[in-house]
C-alpha cells in the first residue's frame, strides 16, 4: 500500500476482523473481456467501511485513492488492509504476488485536496453527522469526480446533494458491515440523480461482485430501518433481562439464519453510530426507533463496541482507531 504522510503501523487488526472473514479470490471479481466501470476511485475516510470499500475496489481491479487524516485510524487502516491479503494467502484464495498488487492499487492520503481531479468515483464514508458529511462533500466536489457518492446509512440523500455543485451526478451507495462479507450495496437515488448516474453505480456495484438494490431518498432507505429496529429489539430484551446477549445473538444465528447476532454487530458497527441512526429513524419514523435507555447510556460512558475494547461483548483485539 502506497502512503502520503503517516507510514509506519501500530497493528494489524481492525473491527471488521471480528467475525474471520476475509475476501474472495480476485477471480471471482474479474469482469472477463468486459471494459472496466471505473478504475480511479477515491474513498474519504479510513475507517471500518472505508477500508472495506478500499479493498473489494481494489481487488475487483480500481486504483484507489483513501483520504484519512488521523494518524492512529489511518495506521489500523494499513493493518488491516495487510491482514486481509495475508488471509487470502492462507485460505488460497489469492496467491502472494496478487495480494502485493492488490495493497499497491490503495493510496492513503491525508487531505481530501490529495485526490486527484477527475476520478470516476469518490465516496464518502465519514460519521453519520450530517454537519460533517457536508463538509466533507463540499471538498469533494471541488476535485470534479464524474459522480459523487455517500455511504450514509439514514440521512437525506437531497440534503447532502446541496454541498455538490452537480446533483445529477449524486446518489447514495450504502454498503455494509464488514464489507467484503456482504455482498450487496444499497443504491439511493435522489431527486436530481440522473439516470446515466443509476446505471453507472449499479454497474460499478456489479464490477466489485456486490448484488445493487435501488432505493428511495426516504430516511433509513429500506437495509437501515430493517436492520436497525432488530437490533433495537435485540438491547431491549437485554434491557429487560430476557436473556444474555450470546443467547440473544444465538438465537438470531441459529433460529434466523442471520451471519452474525445483532448484538455483536451493533459492536462492530459502533454504539455510537448506532445511537446517531437511531435517532435520526425517530426524527422521521417514531418512536419505534427510540434508542433503549442501555444504549443511551453506554454511549454515554464511551462504552462504544469493539473499537473501544467493550460493548455488548468483550472485544481483547480491539482496536483502538477513533480519534
Amino acid at each position: 500500500m502506497q502512503q502520503k504522510g503517516h507510514a509506519h503501523l501500530l497493528r494489524k487488526d481492525l473491527q471488521f476482523g471480528a467475525i474471520n472473514e476475509e475476501p474472495q479470490n480476485n477471480e471471482s471479481l474479474q469482469l472477463g473481456s468486459q471494459t472496466m466501470v471505473m478504475n480511479k476511485i477515491a474513498v474519504v475516510g479510513g475507517g471500518t467501511m472505508g477500508t472495506g470499500i478500499a479493498y473489494v475496489a481494489a481487488q475487483a481491479g480500481c486504483h484507489v485513492t483513501v483520504v484519512e487524516p488521523n494518524e492512529r485510524t489511518a495506521e489500523s487502516m494499513q493493518g488491516a488492509l495487510s491482514e486481509a491479503a495475508e488471509n487470502g494467502i492462507a485460505r488460497g484464495r489469492l496467491d502472494k504476488e496478487g495480494a502485493r498488487s492488490l495493497l499497491e492499487r490503495i493510496n492513503q492520503v491525508c487531505d481530501v485536496e490529495d485526490i486527484a481531479l477527475g476520478m470516476d468515483l469518490a465516496i464518502e464514508t465519514v460519521p453519520e453527522r450530517a454537519d460533517i458529511k457536508l463538509n466533507v462533500l463540499r471538498k469533494i466536489t471541488q476535485r470534479e469526480p464524474s459522480i459523487i457518492a455517500s455511504n450514509t446509512s439514514a440521512l437525506s440523500i437531497d440534503e447532502l446533494s446541496k454541498a455538490v455543485t452537480y446533483p445529477d451526478r449524486f446518489l447514495g451507495l450504502h454498503f455494509f458491515n464488514p464489507v467484503w462479507s456482504i455482498k450487496l450495496v444499497e443504491i439511493v437515488v435522489g431527486a436530481q440523480t440522473s439516470d446515466e448516474t443509476l446505471t453507472r453505480a449499479k454497474a460499478f456495484s456489479e464490477q466489485i461482485g456486490r448484488q445493487s438494490l435501488v432505493v428511495k431518498n426516504i430516511p433509513g432507505f429500506a437495509t437501515s430501518r430493517l436492520d436497525l429496529i432488530a437490533s433495537l429489539e435485540a438491547m431491549r430484551m437485554l434491557e429487560g433481562g430476557v436473556a444474555s446477549a450470546e443467547d440473544i445473538d444465538r438465537a438470531a444465528v441459529v433460529a434466523y439464519g442471520h451471519p452474525i447476532g445483532p448484538l455483536r454487530l451493533s459492536d462492530i458497527v459502533g454504539l455510537d453510530v448506532r445511537l446517531d441512526i437511531a435517532r435520526v429513524l425517530e426524527r422521521a419514523h417514531g418512536e419505534r426507533y427510540t434508542p433503549p435507555n442501555l444504549l443511551i447510556d453506554m454511549v454515554e460512558r464511551g462504552v462504544l463496541g469493539r473499537k473501544t475494547g467493550r460493548g455488548f461483548f468483550e472485544w481483547s483485539d480491539s482496536a483502538q482507531s477513533q480519534p
